[in-house]
């Protein structure tokens, strides 16, 4: 049974839920251990990152009560 970007963005969500914050690098680390490669890309800076089908389910599991810290490289629940 393969894994769907949905089934990640949960996963996402109750991370962040539980720990109230959720850094994208370990994220990324946790997603491809559990999950594969297939929902990481690498972005124009070189950086691993969240595919963006999985960012765009998190974003409407989450509505609107996640917010993106940029300097940090986290997501916030409040």
């Amino acid at each position: 049974m393969s894994v769907t970007a949905n089934e990640v963005a949960e996963w996402m969500l109750e991370e962040l839920k539980s720990a109230g914050i959720l850094h994208q690098k370990a994220a990324v680390d946790h997603i491809l251990r559990q999950y594969g490669e297939s929902f990481i890309y690498v972005n124009e800076n070189g950086n691993q990152a969240i595919s963006k089908e999985v960012k765009k389910i998190f974003k409407k599991l989450h509505g609107g009560k996640a917010a993106w810290e940029r300097d940090g490289f986290f997501w916030g629940w409040h």
